[in-house]
């Protein structure tokens, strides 16, 4: 019978101030782009059965006995491309997003604090909530990096603080953001990141919308990732008044023989060039962070086989990042899931702190 380790704990206090904290969470990346790196980083994230649904024991034998032999070089040789003197894009990206959205409760006096964190790799999901229980937060949000749902991503963060909740006997009050795939400042920050393309770059003959793939099995078993890709697609396309010739959804990243969520986005932009479209822009409105799938499948890869194909112009448009209306939006949305717990204001709460340790010095002499 399992029985969980709880790990060790200061004797509760009453009266304790609640605190509150945001928890973003993003997908991961390997601490360098080097093939051990790679390693540790992918036995983590494919060895997740929500990321890869085969049966354990045969998977993990494919996992152990081939990929991870042959993968890691292949794929550290793809993030020295986009690696910078910071480190790994998305964990930049991500740590700036967090950073960001603190300054906006902070401008807001409110007294929240943010952190950021990965499903897989470093800061852990894991390693960030125990900082945040010993600093004394007592209600954590969970912002997940993914604004559409899916079993493969958001249920993916979700286990991961379940898991660390099977160890924590005093656990903080939970709230999860499920999904955001059609809150208006999302898709409003989207428009405005293709609009300021096109105010520079001028509007292409086609709009691609490339989301990260899944197996098509997830769609019949119950996961509304795709449904909300499409729906955000058609929401960003009313939002810049293109009609549905002028925008097109794929889907991107596919891995291993079975089918997976179509049409696929190389295969896509072949037939566009060979159709005689001269320009293509795209974006990747499923990552909020900019990333391997983004800045080397993408603006690599996916562009040197359009135009190899025979088109004349790719021009991939940057991720949402730390633009100023998405982390404003990240806050909107954050306010509306803390609605009814009572955010203290900055001022309060270094006051409470204050008393607090008066408190214990008058306690201790």
């Amino acid at each position: 019978m399992f029985k969980p380790v709880f790990n060790p704990e200061p004797p509760f206090s009453h009266g304790q101030t609640p605190r509150t904290a945001v928890l973003l969470c993003n997908l991961g990346t390997p601490d360098a782009p080097t093939a051990p790196a790679v390693r540790r980083y992918l036995a983590q994230f494919l060895g997740d059965h929500r990321v890869v649904e085969i049966p354990r024991l045969i998977w993990m034998a494919i996992l152990h006995g081939i990929i991870l032999r042959v993968r890691p070089a292949k794929s550290a040789a793809k993030y020295a491309t986009i690696w910078t003197d910071e480190g790994s894009p998305l964990k930049i990206w991500t740590d700036k997003q967090a950073q960001a959205l603190q300054k906006v409760f902070t401008t807001h006096s409110e007294a929240v604090t943010v952190r950021y964190a990965m499903s897989y790799g470093n800061p852990s999901i894991a390693s960030q909530l125990d900082a945040l229980k010993a600093e004394g937060h007592t209600r954590i949000l969970i912002l997940p990096a993914y604004p559409q749902y899916s079993g493969t991503t958001t249920a993916s963060v979700f286990d991961a603080v379940y898991r660390w909740g099977l160890r924590s006997r005093l656990l903080p009050e939970f709230r999860f953001i499920n999904h955001y795939h059609d809150h208006p400042a999302y898709i409003s920050a989207l428009a405005e990141r293709v609009r300021a393309h096109w105010a520079v770059h001028g509007q292409p003959e086609r709009l691609v919308m490339s989301f990260h793939g899944v197996p098509e099995r997830t769609l019949y078993l119950g996961d509304p990732y795709h449904c909300e890709c499409y729906k955000t697609a058609r929401l960003l396309g009313e939002a810049l008044g293109l009609s549905k010739l002028q925008y097109m959804v794929t889907f991107q990243s596919r891995f291993g023989k079975a089918k997976w969520l179509e049409p696929y986005t190389e295969p896509t932009l072949i037939a566009l060039a060979k159709q005689g479209v001269k320009r293509v822009d795209l974006i990747c409105p499923g990552f909020t962070s900019d990333c391997l799938e983004t800045l080397e499948e993408i603006s690599q890869e996916a562009q040197e086989t359009y135009l190899h194909a025979g088109g004349e112009t790719f021009h991939y448009i940057p991720c949402l990042n730390d633009s100023a209306t998405w982390v404003n939006g990240m806050h909107e949305l954050c306010d509306a899931h803390m609605g009814g717990w009572p955010i203290q204001s900055t001022d309060e709460q270094q006051l409470a702190k204050s008393r607090a340790e008066a408190l214990a010095l008058g306690a201790k002499n």
